[in-house]
């Protein structure tokens, strides 16, 4: 009795999916991050959440002129894979109801935008692939 499973197949073999998908190196994942448009789409959706300055104290609008000054130094060492975020600034906060406290964790605005940036470029690459059912770490629709 013969069992052949393609779509398990350790020699690779045929399978409907297989022509649909992309190799990952044909995709430069940090020029689509590091694109304006990109960037600034994401400086919006951060500003939109307002929030709390991290531990660097940089609030909100203090940050078009930061970035108008240093973003080309940040922009290079995420280039070059040697961008260090900044730690969070810890924040305690009551649970509701009064039954007791939580840690939140405050990133700095340039942090916050990086990882909306960065975001906006990988839902779309790995959001069709959860399973209908799957809701614990997808955003509402």
């Amino acid at each position: 009795m013969e069992h052949s499973n393609t779509l398990t197949n350790p020699t690779g073999g045929e399978a409907p999916w297989r022509g649909t998908m992309q190799p990952a190196l044909e995709i430069n994942l940090m020029e689509q991050i590091l694109c304006p448009g990109h960037l600034h789409r994401a400086w919006k959706q951060v500003k939109s959440n307002k929030g709390a300055p991290g531990i660097d104290g940089m609030g909100l609008k203090d940050f078009p002129d930061h970035a108008r000054l240093h973003w080309d130094e940040i922009r290079q060492s995420l280039r070059d894979g040697t961008y260090q975020p900044s730690p969070v600034r810890r924040v305690v906060i009551p649970k509701p109801g009064g039954k007791g406290e939580r840690l939140l964790g405050v990133p700095t605005v340039i942090d916050r935008v990086i990882q909306q940036a960065i975001l906006q470029i990988l839902t779309p690459m790995f959001d069709p692939e959860f399973s209908d059912s799957s809701y614990g770490s997808m955003p509402l629709k």
